[in-house]
């Protein structure tokens, strides 16, 4: 009886994969861009679907295992996100505080040979 209360809850622990995205944000304070992680969920990529159960045992294994691969990527994902976003975040610092690139001059037209 207990396996089948705990089915929905994997069969919704199974229904997502979390993978890590980077994207590039401007900061107007320091005048630059930098890059920072997040988190994207593809849902209904681990479901349950299409699979072979000829028992309860059977199913609720293959749902165990689903659910296994669901937080394995969560904790994978967390990681990258987590060193990544360390490293985007230490240079930020330096590029802030060596400030905006300085603009040269304008010289006129370049000399003809």
């Amino acid at each position: 009886m207990r396996a089948y209360l705990l089915l929905p809850v994997l069969f919704l622990l199974a229904s997502c994969i979390v993978v890590p995205r980077t994207e590039v944000i401007y900061d107007p304070q320091c005048q630059i861009q930098f890059k920072q992680m997040r988190f994207d969920v593809l849902e209904g990529s681990g479901s349950g679907a299409g699979l072979n159960c000829r028992t309860s045992a059977d199913c609720l294994g293959s749902l165990v295992l689903i659910g296994g691969v669901s937080a394995a990527s969560a904790v994978i994902s967390g990681s990258i996100v987590i060193v990544g976003n360390t490293i985007y975040w230490l240079e930020k610092q330096g590029r802030c505080l060596a400030g905006p690139p300085a603009t040269l001059p304008d010289a006129g037209p370049a000399p003809m040979p």
